[in-house]
């Protein structure tokens, strides 16, 4: 896992309370990670579909529960 300065934050909640589905926005962020970088997505819910889709991607991540009933979830690539 990177250190956590290298990891960038994207908070989807204003978007899903807009009625907006943040994956496509999700998927062009991870896809521009540098191998010592990593993003952070900030959710009210815990995005299991998420995290399967993104390892089967080759993403690592890690799961921590927020403030409330947020979640965050650290992605970043697998060293090859």
């Amino acid at each position: 896992m990177p250190p956590l300065n290298k990891f960038k934050r994207f908070d989807v909640r204003g978007l899903l309370r807009q009625g907006i589905e943040p994956f496509p926005e999700i998927l062009a962020k991870v896809q521009t990670l540098g191998a010592d970088d990593g993003l952070i997505v900030v959710a009210p819910f815990l995005p299991s579909p998420l995290v399967e889709r993104l390892a089967g991607e080759g993403f690592a991540s890690k799961v921590e529960r927020g403030q409330g009933a947020d979640w965050l979830v650290y992605f970043w690539r697998e060293a090859a």
